[in-house]
């Protein structure tokens, strides 16, 4: 088109733009964004709201955040622009600064970038801040857009809020996929597997199409209920009858389904034959389980393969040191050590963290960096005595050093998810639920602490790790021991 002569306008560049975003193509990206640094479009807002698409799309968020700053003129699609850029990275706080900015610079949002908020605080887990955009939506009339509504059913879901989030499903007007998926996504992090699958069913009969993740959370749901032969039968109805493909995702939660089940010869001969190894997720649930069921076997075969498949990733290397720690082979877990060491893979550290009167708590294990500790040590020594005598009896086999008991108990004691906790105990008001997020998925002796220390002190504590909600009230947790 140049070659012929032709000039391109400002819809011409969009348009490349857009079609190199979807491409992920940065390098021509950047080539349209050279000629568009002339003086007849530098300062054109189409064009300028087209290129932070553009950098966004592309993970190259810093670029995004340089061509925003310098734009001139800015309405509505340029804040928009810029804020899905940042939930799209990761960069969730961002987004909602962005968003609060945009509403001082005078612009108000439309449904799209309500929607596109709403979905940053779902994914901060942020009811807090979720609830005042709700109020936001009803206000406005943005409510009525079914963008608004489907993230708002995500918010309430990811936040284990399943009764705002059911009861805003059921008033929408007009339901999409989404609107369903987001629901049995809800139930499935939460554990209500009995109220997905009846969802489910319910989708199936009037006609709609579940799609790949929508699969994924069915199949989880059956799992964690231990629904082994539906959770088969609908793996099977999802190739056969409903033509998805299955992605590493699908055969992750098989594994799982046969792993809880105590079904580990069935889960080794489902794995080769697959087309595909499993991912670190399927690894590690095979791993687990094996600990759990004592079999050296399997529980060796499994971790081997991944680090053969994936050496430089640190959660074999956990996962094994974890499985010799519980036998006492602590040779074994030196040497792994070592090799990790040698080969410069390094563990991600596990923290966990609160919210309180709008600021966030961030506890690693063994923290001395909060000005509460004194206050936060002398509780969890209190509860400790407290759950001793309830019955609690510490999972020392989850310590993968070889030190003494008295040592092993206090490194128990002072995890961060058991600190984030005891800070709520302090802080929070009686009457009102403790919200605890972990970056790591929850460890066995936590999780059993926790329904100790909630019997104890007739609180709800409620914990998202990575990988789902776990209620915990009156000595039970909302997962039924299946996590």
């Amino acid at each position: 088109m140049i070659l012929a002569g032709f000039t391109m306008d400002q819809f011409t560049y969009g348009s490349f733009l857009t079609a190199c975003g979807s491409l992920l193509a940065l390098g021509e990206g950047k080539q349209i964004h050279a000629y568009v640094i002339r003086p007849d479009h530098k300062d054109n807002v189409f064009m300028g709201s087209a290129l932070v698409d553009m950098y966004s799309k592309c993970k190259s968020i810093k670029s995004a955040e340089t061509v925003f700053k310098r734009m001139t003129q800015k309405n509505v699609v340029s804040w928009t622009a810029m804020l899905v850029g940042y939930g799209q990275n990761g960069f969730s706080e961002e987004a909602v600064k962005i968003f609060f900015l945009m509403h001082r610079n005078g612009f108000e949002p439309d449904n799209f970038t309500l929607g596109s908020v709403i979905s940053s605080c779902a994914n901060l887990a942020s009811l807090e801040e979720g609830a005042q955009f709700h109020c936001q939506a009803l206000v406005s009339g943005l409510i009525s857009f079914i963008t608004v509504s489907n993230a708002l059913i995500t918010l309430y879901g990811k936040c284990g809020s399943m009764e705002d989030s059911y009861q805003l499903f059921v008033e929408m007007n007009t339901r999409d996929e989404v609107s369903w998926a987001a629901l049995l996504a809800g139930y499935a992090q939460f554990g209500k597997a009995n109220e997905m699958i009846d969802l489910f069913e319910r989708m199936l009969a009037i006609g709609l199409k579940p799609d790949g993740v929508t699969f994924i959370g069915v199949l989880s749901a059956c799992s964690r209920a231990g629904l082994v032969e539906k959770g088969l039968q609908y793996f099977e109805s999802m190739i056969k009858e409903h033509r998805n493909i299955p992605i590493p995702d699908h055969y992750t939660c098989n594994i799982d389904l046969l792993d809880r089940a105590g079904r580990l010869k069935e889960a080794r001969n489902f794995i080769n034959k697959m087309p595909c190894h499993p991912d670190v997720v399927g690894w590690a649930t095979l791993m687990s389980t094996c600990r759990v069921h004592g079999d050296m076997e399997i529980g060796k075969w499994a971790p081997d393969s991944l680090i053969e498949l994936e050496p430089q990733n640190p959660a074999s290397y956990v996962l094994l040191s974890s499985f010799y720690a519980a036998k006492g082979k602590w040779n074994e877990v030196a040497q792994l050590r070592r090799g990790r060491r040698d080969k410069r893979v390094k563990k991600e550290p596990g923290y966990s963290w609160i919210k309180y009167k709008g600021k966030v708590h961030v506890f690693s294990a063994d923290d001395q960096t909060s000005p509460f500790l004194g206050q936060i040590y002398a509780e969890l020594k209190n509860l400790n005595c407290k759950m001793i005598e309830e019955g609690y009896i510490p999972d020392m086999s989850s310590v993968l050093h070889d030190v003494e008991e008295s040592e092993k108990i206090k490194m128990l004691n002072h995890q961060s998810e058991k600190l984030a906790i005891a800070f709520g105990l302090i802080f929070v008001p009686p009457g009102l639920p403790i919200w605890v997020i972990k970056n790591l998925r929850v460890s066995g002796d936590c999780h059993n602490a926790t329904k100790f220390i909630s019997k104890k002190t007739q609180r709800e504590i409620l914990i998202r790790d990575a990988v789902r909600f776990h209620l915990f009230k009156d000595g039970t947790c909302s997962c039924g021991g299946f996590w």
